[in-house]
């Protein structure tokens, strides 16, 4: 394991298109709700939090993507972002993407790295 990464889940713990799996990081200065998915079998992190309004995008606990399973979704408002990029697809999040996380996958563990903004 290198410098500050913080062990998520085991790889087994994501299946592609479903649950996400919830942890928490430090984000400007307070603590913040993230999540890791996995989608077309490669692992992508987000701050949980909507780019519309600063809300939880599940409607239930791990549940971000929509019924297709190809669209995170936010349960509140229904903006949806590429699970892949965290870019906004449509609804009222108008342009804005997620808060990506860097996220590493190594050794049958996924791993948090940071923001990718640093």
């Amino acid at each position: 394991m290198a410098g500050n990464e913080r062990l998520i889940c085991g790889s087994g713990a994501l299946p592609d298109g479903g649950r996400a799996v919830r942890f928490e990081i430090a984000y400007r200065g307070a603590t913040a709700p993230a999540f890791v998915v996995r989608f077309d079998g490669a692992v992508f992190g987000y701050l949980n939090r909507c780019g519309h309004r600063p809300m939880e995008l599940d409607w239930r606990e791990g549940e971000v993507f929509d019924f297709g399973g190809r669209s995170l979704i936010c349960s509140t408002h229904g903006a949806t972002y590429a699970p892949e990029s965290g870019r906004c697809l449509g609804g009222p999040c108008n342009g804005t993407p997620l808060v990506r996380l860097r996220v590493v996958e190594r050794g049958g563990e996924i791993y948090y790295q940071g923001r990718d903004d640093g």
